[in-house]
């Protein structure tokens, strides 16, 4: 079984950027979907983005896209997620996911995915 530790949260103003890590231990993630979601306080979580096993198919929320880019190193064991011009309502915990169940379609709900890590919090101040 995969475990999954993020890493890279923390405190920053808005239109700064952070690098989110994921490292994944246990088992190679290379032929698992990885993911990122998040959840802000009394909200329900949400879908940020997700590559494939190649990393030849991304997929990236509404909100994410021209802001968060998602990637992954396979040698590395390790998967991240660079975002730029934070903005405040990007407060969130931000949590790591693997999925290897999915077929024929890059896995984008949060029941896709078997394994999660236990999140790092990014607070964006204003």
């Amino acid at each position: 079984q995969v475990q999954l530790v993020e890493s890279g949260g923390g405190l920053v103003q808005a239109g700064g950027s952070l690098r989110l890590s994921c490292a994944a231990s246990g088992r190679t993630i290379s032929s698992y979907t990885m993911g990122w979601f998040r959840q802000a306080p009394g909200k329900e979580r949400e879908f940020v983005a997700a590559m494939s096993w190649s990393g030849g198919n991304t997929y990236s929320a509404d909100f994410a896209k021209g802001r968060f880019t998602i990637s992954r190193d396979n040698a590395k064991n390790t998967v991240y997620l660079q975002m730029n011009n934070l903005k405040a309502e990007d407060t969130a915990v931000y949590y790591c996911a693997a999925d290897r169940g999915t077929v024929g379609r890059l896995a984008t709900n949060f029941r896709d995915f078997e394994v999660w890590g236990q999140g790092t919090l990014v607070t964006v101040s204003s």
